[in-house]
C-alpha cells in the first residue's frame, strides 16, 4: 500500500490517455506555423485554461515550467531582480520548501534581507509576527499554503490581505494543496502561485506558476521567448496536456475527496495515539491537509520505521522525499520546538484519493509492532528507565 502520495503519486488513466496523442502523433512543436504545430498549440491553449480554472485566474497568467521547483525560483528570484530599486527584503517562515529556502539563501548572498517567522509548536505562523515583520524596504512575502512534512495550513488569505495593504507582493508555494483543498487566486489575495503536476496524478516534470496580471518578473531561463518571454524553452506538450487533465480531474471532485481523505486521517490519528504509547500527533490538530498525518514516536529511529512498513507491504516516509537521504533533523520539525531525538523518530503518512481500498486497523497494528520491535533493540526504550533523563544526559 502506497502512503507517501506528498512524494509522488501515480499518474492517472485517463491522464496518461490524455497525454499518449502528444507523445505520437502530435508531436509537433507549438512554436512553428504549420499544422501539426498549431495542434500542439491549440492544446497548451486549452490546457493553461483548465489549469487557470481550477485557481480561479485568466489562461494568460498562467506560464508552465518544468515543476514546483522552478516556479517558486522564478517566483522568488523574478520578483526580488525586478523590484529590487525599490526594497530588499523578503519576509518569509521557518518551514518552506527547500526550493524556496535556497532561493532565499542565494539572494542573502546578493544583499537581500530575509526575515524567517517563527511557527510555534502547531506549525503555523503568527499574524501579529508577520505585521512586525514589514518595513518599508519588504517587497515579498512567501509563505507556503500547506506544508509537506506536517501538513499545517496557514492562513493565507489573511496572510495577502495584509500583503497588499502594505504594497508587497504575496507569493504561495501551493504545490501540496493543489487539488487538495480549494484555492482562489482572487479571495486569497495570492499574487504568485507555484503548482506541480506529479502531486496530483499527473505526469513529474511539470509544473506552473500563477503570474498576476500587471506583475512583471525578470526571466531565470532565457532562450526563444516562449511561454511569454517569462519561462524560455520548447513547451513540454503531452506533460502539460497531462497535467491540465489532472487538475480538472482533482479539482472537479475537490470536496468530496477532501472529506473522505479528512475521515481516513482522522480515524488512523486517533487509532495509532490511542494504541501506541509515547506517540504524539506533530503539527496543528485542525489547520492541516486532509490527506497529510506526521507521527512521532520516542526512542525510535524513523528510517529503521520505514523499512520495517515497507518489508510489510507499507510504504510511507520520514518527511520531506527532498531531504529523505540526509541524516540531519528535519528543520521543519525542530522548528517546531522540537528536541532533534525526537525528532528522528518521525513517520509522515500522505494519502491519496485511492487510499480508502486498505485495512486501517492492520495498518495500526503493523506501526504498532514495528514501533513496539524497534523500541526492544533501543537504549533509550527501558520501562525501568526514565527517558526525559536519559535524553538530558545525552
Amino acid at each position: 500500500m502506497y502512503l507517501d502520495n506528498s512524494a509522488t503519486t501515480k499518474i492517472n488513466k485517463e491522464v496518461l490517455d490524455e497525454m499518449l496523442p502528444y507523445l505520437k502523433d502530435e508531436f509537433g512543436n507549438p512554436s512553428t506555423l504549420y499544422s501539426i504545430g498549431r495542434e500542439s498549440k491549440k492544446a497548451l491553449d486549452n490546457a493553461r485554461q483548465q489549469i487557470a480554472n481550477s485557481i480561479n485566474a485568466k489562461s494568460d497568467e498562467i506560464i508552465f515550467t518544468s515543476g514546483g521547483t522552478e516556479s517558486d525560483n522564478l517566483a522568488i528570484k523574478g520578483i526580488a531582480f525586478k523590484l529590487q530599486n525599490r526594497g530588499k527584503h523578503i519576509i518569509t517562515s521557518e518551514i518552506e520548501h527547500p526550493a524556496v529556502k535556497q532561493s532565499l539563501y542565494f539572494l542573502e548572498t546578493l544583499d537581500f534581507k530575509v526575515t524567517y517567522l517563527p511557527v510555534y509548536e502547531n506549525g503555523i505562523i503568527k499574524i501579529e509576527d508577520l505585521k512586525n515583520a514589514i518595513t518599508p524596504e519588504t517587497i515579498l512575502i512567501t509563505i507556503m499554503h500547506g506544508n509537506n512534512e506536517i501538513g499545517t495550513l496557514q492562513p493565507i488569505e489573511e496572510i495577502g490581505k495584509i500583503a497588499h495593504e502594505n504594497n508587497i507582493v504575496f507569493h504561495t508555494d501551493a504545490v501540496q494543496t493543489f487539488g487538495k483543498v480549494e484555492i482562489d487566486v482572487e479571495k486569497q489575495n495570492i499574487d504568485l502561485l507555484s503548482l506541480s503536476s506529479h502531486k496530483i496524478n499527473g505526469p513529474k516534470g511539470v509544473g506552473a506558476i500563477y503570474i498576476k496580471k500587471g506583475l512583471r518578473l525578470v526571466p531565470i531561463i532565457h532562450g526563444g521567448g516562449q511561454e511569454r518571454g517569462i519561462r524560455s524553452g520548447t513547451e513540454n506538450v503531452a506533460g502539460i496536456v497531462g497535467f491540465g487533465k489532472a487538475a480538472e480531474l482533482a479539482c472537479s471532485n475537490l470536496s468530496e475527496h477532501e472529506e473522505k481523505l479528512s475521515k481516513i486521517r482522522d480515524e488512523i490519528i486517533e487509532k495509532v495515539l490511542d494504541k501506541i504509547p509515547e506517540s504524539y500527533l506533530n503539527g496543528d490538530e485542525t489547520h492541516r491537509l486532509p490527506n497529510v498525518i506526521n507521527f512521532r514516536f520516542k526512542a525510535i529511529e524513523g528510517e529503521s520505521l520505514i523499512l520495517m512498513l515497507d518489508a510489510k507491504g507499507y510504504q510511507a516516509s520520514t518527511g520531506s522525499a527532498c531531504s529523505s537521504k540526509t541524516l540531519e533533523a528535519s528543520p521543519v520539525l525542530t522548528a517546531l520546538g522540537l528536541d532533534p531525538v525526537d525528532v528522528h523518530g518521525s513517520l509522515r503518512i500522505s494519502l491519496a484519493p485511492d487510499s480508502d481500498n486498505f485495512d486501517i486497523d492492520d495498518f495500526v497494528n503493523v506501526i504498532s509492532e514495528s514501533v513496539e520491535t524497534l523500541r526492544e533493540m533501543s537504549p533509550l526504550w527501558n520501562q525501568d528507565t526514565d527517558y526525559d533523563e536519559i535524553m538530558k544526559r545525552k
